[in-house]
């Protein structure tokens, strides 16, 4: 059973997603305090965490920072009642965030969003379980990464747009596509978050981010890969 992880401190809101969650036949714990929230990641094996951004003791960005530190890429999804500006939704998910939500959502938005992120991702086919390109090894089914003798820490996200690039070894990929089959739909983010992502794992798996031999730019179309 997919198990996923609640920190929220509005406990009437808690318990509202908790019994939405519960109906579509999910394991479910929560925490309404963001160090409580924090062991519960590191302890679990869980498949997703919805992550409030203000808790007490800790906020939803500490926790996700610590979490990837710790090598654990569970997927989260951030909540926030703040409207602010676009900077705010790219550092969530610079961070390591799979997608963010605004307050108030209703439950059929946020369970569409939940098997989204499950969808990008869950374990790859045993066709794609390794990938070798460069001195970089990928190994899927683990989400493990290597570029010589370095182990890299990549998001189940960075994993997710990797094979998707990979799959389509050579294709133009637009910035809508890549959102559509790794995002699980066109309205969130926005094509800024392509370019963002992009940015991290050039920096990653390139040797020269700023001359890129594997993940190109093709001018006013989009991106390919090319081992």
């Amino acid at each position: 059973m997919t198990k996923i992880l609640i920190v929220e401190d509005d406990r009437n809101l808690c318990d509202t997603i908790r019994m939405a969650l519960e109906s579509e036949d999910y394991e479910v714990l929560s925490a309404n305090d963001g160090r409580q929230g924090f062991q519960i990641g590191i302890r679990e094996k869980l498949d997703l965490i919805i992550l409030d951004l203000i808790l007490p003791s800790m906020t939803g960005f500490e926790i996700c920072t610590k979490l990837r530190e710790k090598k654990i890429n569970t997927p989260i999804i951030f909540l926030t009642g703040e409207k602010k500006e676009e900077i705010d939704k790219v550092m969530g998910l610079e961070l390591g965030a799979d997608d963010y939500l605004l307050k108030p959502f209703g439950t059929r938005e946020l369970i569409a969003r939940i098997r989204a992120v499950l969808r990008r991702t869950m374990p790859v086919g045993r066709e794609m379980d390794e990938l070798s390109f460069g001195d970089v090894s990928i190994d899927f089914k683990r989400q493990t990464a290597s570029k010589g003798a370095k182990s890299l820490s990549l998001t189940g996200k960075e994993f997710g747009l990797l094979k998707f690039l990979v799959v389509h070894e050579g294709e133009v990929l637009s910035r809508e596509q890549i959102l559509n089959e790794v995002w699980g739909y066109d309205t969130f983010p926005t094509t800024r978050t392509v370019d963002t992502f992009i940015h991290n794992l050039r920096h990653k798996i390139e040797d020269d981010p700023s001359r890129p031999v594997h993940i190109l730019t093709v001018p006013w179309s989009g991106y390919k890969f090319k081992k």
